[in-house]
């Protein structure tokens, strides 16, 4: 199924507040023909401590604005971070041990994984 434009919308908008933070390998996973409860996985590596956090404080700004309502958030802890906007799109934010450790690309890899390319690596025009 492909999301409708308000969803990108706010998939890009998450997608371009974690680059924001520098966090590394961002990836989009459409879960909407896997799961019948979940619908969009953003998951992206950052360091831990302050990175963890500046990241989803960005997200978390940049999402609200692009309107989404306020997440709940689980954990926080030093190695992974979640947080859960209404259930239609769920963020991981995970040091890269957590990432490959509970490995959710390869858990969900029936998903759809959706290209939301880094505007900064575009071509000018």
């Amino acid at each position: 199924m492909t999301p409708d434009t308000r969803t990108l919308t706010q998939l890009q908008a998450i997608v371009d507040a974690a680059r924001e933070r520098r966090a590394e390998d961002v990836t989009v996973l459409d879960l909407t023909d896997v799961s019948s409860t979940l619908e969009y996985f953003v998951i992206c590596t950052a360091t831990a401590g302050l990175q963890l956090n500046a990241v989803q404080e960005n997200i978390r700004e940049k999402a609200m604005a692009a309107g989404l309502p306020r997440p709940s958030v689980e954990g926080p802890s030093e190695r992974w971070l979640l947080l859960a906007f209404g259930g239609g799109i769920v963020v991981h934010i995970m040091t890269k041990d957590a990432r490959e450790y509970y490995d959710l690309e390869g858990l969900w890899s029936d998903a759809r994984a959706l290209d939301f390319p880094d505007v900064q690596d575009s071509p000018k025009a």
